[in-house]
């Protein structure tokens, strides 16, 4: 199994011709793998670039579309082909398969597709982006490791570091203000401390994450930099900064449809061979496996990625800078009086904007749920829902629902608000349309605030 892991390189983008003859055969296809995979993360700094460029799989009649491989397990024509791929002397980048919860050839593309993304060496894609964040913590950091992360992350990953991994395996976490580099340094523990984490756009109070600064840091120390990139794919690729693991919640905008749960991990070949391996790897052991069906669906959708995040960034910067003209209390890091405006621009990939994410501050719980009361049942603006990426805008209360799991001292050195709206801004109709709308709830909002 050993050997399968270390010849993991090659699965992430190996040679479409399949080869199951001499050695000559295996170390052509080996070396073809490589210039493919050194192609693939050096080559295109764009990550619909690199998409475009990555290996793209036929279905098994000639289909434009690669098959879906539904089996749980696969059969092999001698028995001694077993042995051979149970000591890691054959394994995916051959074509051999065992079993898919080590690895699954529809999932093993999509793998490929979001290594090519996100410009890294292998990817592993995960049944939910809590798994792959999860898996990633618990096998670079082991127990009683130590993590130093943002004091402004997602609630659920907030409760794990905080809570679950202690408990279960004496993991503790320092929350720190990832903006203040000096307060990051001093929180490392020399020998602990395996992972600095962050989100590059912080969930709810979209604070950018120094990316570069974050990465030179970590390799002064020896560790590794971890960054969830969820709010923004295509906008920012973490990994060409510096980042040495970026995570994902695909549910989201990489989806698009609000019907899927599902993860991935993308980083260095090692890693996720150490996560494969089949006595100390976390994603083999745990299991938290992807279905294949799932991994055709988001495969398909990949190649519109990049148009719809520029949509969605779009009708962000002119929501954002027509409600901040109407005098209210705007979030949006598109806008050139946000703290990381320069930041951002700096890291993020030409062309695509500042994220499809900004945040409304009404000051109070109340008038935030007045206000989103209206802009869904009144005039149809957008949902109350948690979650984002979706192509109608999502819109919740961040304290009391996805960031209800931190405490309010938690919050409030997140700076999180109670007051605070998280818009994921959708693309459906037309921005004069669904700007009208906007106005009308504010306007019916403001009306009831004022007669009480």
């Amino acid at each position: 199994m050993a050997d399968t892991a270390r010849r993991s390189y090659d699965v992430v983008s190996s040679n479409p011709k399949k080869k199951r003859g001499s050695d000559e055969e295996e170390e052509e296809d080996k070396a073809y793998a490589i210039k493919s995979a050194k192609m693939t993360t050096t080559k295109h700094g764009d990550p619909a670039q690199a998409l475009a460029s990555a290996r793209h799989e036929f279905g098994e009649h000639g289909g434009v579309n690669m098959s879906i491989e539904a089996s749980a397990t696969f059969t092999v024509m001698e028995a001694d082909t077993m042995r051979r791929m149970f000591s890691g002397e054959l394994g995916p980048d051959r074509d051999f398969f065992i079993y898919s919860r080590h690895f699954n050839p529809t999932v093993l593309n999509l793998a490929r597709q979001m290594a090519a993304m996100e410009g890294t060496e292998a990817a592993y894609c995960t049944a939910s982006g809590m798994a792959a964040i999860s898996s990633v913590l618990l096998q670079v950091c082991g127990a009683g490791g130590h993590i130093v992360a943002s004091n402004c992350v997602y609630g659920g990953t907030h409760a794990l570091m905080a809570h679950f991994l202690p408990r279960a395996c004496g993991i503790a976490t320092t929350f720190v203000d990832a903006g203040d580099l000096g307060e990051v340094r001093a929180a490392v523990r020399e020998g602990l401390t395996k992972v600095v984490y962050v989100e590059t756009m912080s969930n709810p109070t979209l604070a950018v994450a120094d990316i570069p600064g974050l990465s030179r840091l970590a390799k002064e120390k020896g560790i590794m930099l971890v960054v969830d990139n969820t709010f923004t794919p295509m906008v920012v690729s973490p990994a060409r900064l510096g980042a040495d693991v970026v995570v994902h919640s695909v549910s989201k905008f990489i989806s698009g449809g609000a019907d899927i749960i599902a993860g991935a991990i993308c980083g260095p070949a090692s890693l996720v061979n150490s996560m494969m391996d089949l006595q100390h790897g976390a994603l083999m052991l745990l299991g938290p496996t992807m279905n294949a069906k799932v991994a055709f669906e988001l495969s398909e959708r990949l190649p519109h990625l990049s148009l719809r995040m520029k949509e969605h960034c779009d009708r962000a910067l002119a929501y954002a800078t027509r409600m901040r003209k109407m005098g209210l209390k705007v979030i949006y890091p598109g806008l050139e009086d946000h703290p990381n405006h320069g930041l951002l621009k700096s890291m993020a990939n030409p062309g695509y904007g500042f994220g499809g994410m900004m945040c409304l501050d009404m000051g109070t719980e109340e008038k935030a749920n007045r206000l989103m009361h209206h802009l869904q049942n009144s005039t149809q603006f957008g949902l109350m829902a948690v979650s984002l990426g979706y192509y109608e805008t999502l819109m919740s209360c961040s304290g009391s629902s996805t960031s209800s799991e931190m405490s309010v001292q938690d919050k409030e050195r997140a700076g999180i608000s109670p007051g605070l709206v998280r818009m994921s801004v959708g693309y459906s109709g037309t921005v004069e349309q669904r700007w009208s709308q906007f106005e009308k709830a504010l306007s019916r909002m403001q009306d009831e605030v004022s007669k009480n």
